[in-house]
C-alpha cells in the first residue's frame, strides 16, 4: 500500500483482528470472481477522500443483490471478521478505513431503481445508485431528488452518513428524506424499517436509527426516499458583500422572513479567488453568496426581489444572474469544486478540513472568530458554507512534508469545533463522525448518550464486526 501520511497518528491504536485463511477460502468458494484479494483492488477500497490512512482490507466482495450481502455477513459473523460497506468512496472522515482489518463489501453493482411511485412522490433504489444516476432515471416523471452533497455520492452512503448539502435549507437532509430502508444485520438477517406512508407513530423509529449510523449497525441494501416536483422556474444569482458579517446577516434576515430560498451558499474572498483561477470565472473577489430560487415564475421573482433588497441594506452589490441552465450548471460546478480549487492553489498540498453547524444566530460570530484565528496562523485556508442552515466547511492547506503545519491545522480544527459546540452547535453537520470526530462526539453528546449508543451497537452487533472503530470505540 502507499506509505501512510502524517495523518496516520490520528487513527485509533487498535490491533488488527485476524482474518482466517479459512474465511477467505469460504468467500472465494461462495463468490468466485465477485471476490478479489488483489492489492490494487484492496487499496482502492481502503481509503476515502479524507487524509487518514490505514492498511487495506483483506478482501473485497462485489455484492450484486441482498442475498450476496447476507451471505457475506453470515460468513463474517461465523469467523468474527469486520465488514466495511463501500460505495462511491466519497466520504471524508475515515468511514471506509479498515482500522481493525476485515473485508469490504462493495455495493456499486447494486445500482438499480426498484420502483417509482410518482403519485406518492417516492422512489425505492438499491444503495449503489448515485444521486446523479437517480435523477437521470426519474427525469421523465417531472420529479427530482434534491439532496446534493456536492460529490456524486451513492444514495446508500448518503443515508449512512446522514448527508445533506446545498439544497438542505429548503428540502432538508437525508434524515428528513429517507422514509424506509432494507438493512442486513450483523447476523445476516434482513430488516425492513419504515414504510412509504408520510408519517407513522408505530414503535421505535428504526429508520432514523440506521440513517447516520455509518455502517456500524447494518449494511443498507434498499432505500426509499422522498421526491419533489421539478420547479416550474429556477433562477440563480451571486451577490458580493463588503464583509462576511454583512453576507451572514442578509441570510439570517432571509430565513427569518420565511423566504423559501432553495440554495444559499457562502464563499469567502480567499476561496472566490481560488474558484476563479480553477474554473476560469470572473467573480468579484469578495465574500459572496450564491443563491438559487425555485417555484413559479412569479414566486421566484418575488423571492429574488426580497433577498436583493435585504442584501442592499447590508451593502451587497447588485445581483449577477445565471439565467440559463448552462450558466447555473457552471456556477454550481464551480461551487462544488471549491475544495479542489483550493488544493490546486498550493501544488503538492493536502487539505485538512472540517464541517460544523451552529444555530444561524451564532453563525457570524463563529465564522469571524475562526477567520481571525486562521489569518493569524499563517496557513492558507478556504471557507465555504451552506449558510442557510448554519453549516460551513473550513479547510487548511498544508505541506504534508511539514509536520508542524499539520499540527497547526489540527489545532485550529479542534478550536473551531470546540467553538461551535460552545455556541450550541454540532461537531459535524453532514460529514459524519467516522474516526476523526469521535472525541468531539463525546464532548457534544456526553458520556451518557455515547454509552447508550454503545449499548445499542453491542445489542445489534455483539461481535463488533460492522465497521468497527467508527463513531466510538468499544
Amino acid at each position: 500500500m502507499n506509505a501512510p501520511t502524517q495523518a496516520s497518528h490520528l487513527l485509533p491504536t487498535i490491533a488488527l483482528r485476524p482474518v482466517p485463511q479459512a474465511f477467505l477460502e469460504a468467500l472465494q468458494q461462495r463468490f468466485g470472481a465477485q471476490c478479489s484479494t488483489a492489492l490494487s483492488v484492496r487499496e482502492q477500497h481502503g481509503r476515502d477522500e479524507g487524509s487518514l490512512q490505514a492498511p487495506p482490507p483483506s478482501a473485497v466482495v462485489f455484492a450484486e443483490n441482498t442475498q450476496d450481502v447476507q451471505d457475506a455477513l453470515r460468513l463474517a459473523d461465523e469467523y468474527a471478521v469486520p465488514v466495511i460497506p463501500y460505495a462511491a468512496g466519497s466520504s471524508l472522515e475515515g468511514h471506509l478505513l479498515a482500522v481493525q482489518g476485515g473485508i469490504s463489501i462493495d455495493v456499486n453493482r447494486m445500482n438499480r431503481v426498484l420502483s417509482i411511485n410518482a403519485e406518492d412522490l417516492t422512489v425505492t433504489v438499491q444503495p449503489g445508485i448515485t444521486r446523479k444516476q437517480l435523477n437521470d432515471a426519474i427525469k421523465d416523471t417531472g420529479l427530482f431528488f434534491p439532496i446534493d452533497p456536492g460529490a456524486d455520492a451513492s444514495i446508500g452512503g448518503m443515508a449512512a452518513t446522514r448527508a445533506s448539502g446545498t439544497n438542505a435549507v429548503r428540502y432538508g437532509t437525508m434524515r428528513e428524506n429517507v422514509l424506509a430502508l432494507e438493512v442486513v444485520t450483523a447476523l445476516g438477517e434482513v430488516l425492513r424499517t419504515g414504510t412509504r406512508a408520510k408519517k407513522s407513530s408505530a414503535g421505535y423509529d428504526l429508520t432514523r436509527l440506521i440513517v447516520g449510523s455509518e455502517g456500524t449497525l447494518g449494511v443498507i441494501t434498499e432505500v426509499t426516499v422522498r421526491l419533489y416536483p421539478l420547479p416550474e422556474a429556477v433562477s440563480a444569482a451571486v451577490c458580493s458583500f463588503p464583509s462576511i458579517e454583512a453576507a451572514v446577516h442578509t441570510v439570517i434576515q432571509t430565513i427569518q422572513l420565511g423566504v423559501p430560498i432553495a440554495r444559499c451558499e457562502l464563499i469567502d474572498a480567499h476561496s472566490v479567488r481560488m474558484v476563479n483561477q480553477h474554473s476560469k470565472l470572473g467573480l468579484r473577489e469578495e465574500p459572496m453568496l450564491l443563491m438559487e430560487f425555485h417555484g413559479s415564475p412569479a414566486s421566484v421573482q418575488e423571492q429574488a426581489e426580497t433577498v436583493q433588497e435585504l442584501a442592499k441594506e447590508h451593502g451587497g452589490n447588485a445581483f449577477e444572474w445565471a439565467s440559463t441552465p448552462e450558466e447555473r450548471t457552471r456556477l454550481w460546478a464551480a461551487r462544488h469544486n471549491a475544495y479542489f480549487a483550493a488544493v490546486q492553489s498550493r501544488p503538492g498540498c493536502r487539505a485538512i478540513s472540517t464541517d460544523t453547524c451552529v444555530p444561524i444566530s451564532r453563525l457570524a460570530d463563529c465564522l469571524l472568530d475562526s477567520i481571525a484565528e486562521a489569518d493569524a496562523s499563517g496557513l492558507p485556508y478556504f471557507l465555504v458554507g451552506h449558510v442557510g442552515d448554519g453549516n460551513f466547511h473550513f479547510g487548511y492547506l498544508i505541506d504534508p512534508n511539514r509536520p508542524e503545519e499539520r499540527e497547526r491545522a489540527e489545532a485550529l480544527n479542534h478550536t473551531l469545533v470546540a467553538r461551535a459546540l460552545s455556541m450550541g452547535g454540532t461537531c459535524t453537520g453532514e460529514h459524519g463522525v467516522g474516526i476523526h470526530k469521535m472525541g468531539f462526539l463525546r464532548d457534544e453528546a456526553g458520556s451518557g448518550a455515547v454509552n447508550m449508543m454503545r449499548a445499542i451497537k453491542q445489542a445489534l452487533d455483539p461481535k463488533n464486526i460492522l465497521n468497527p472503530g467508527k463513531i466510538f470505540t468499544l
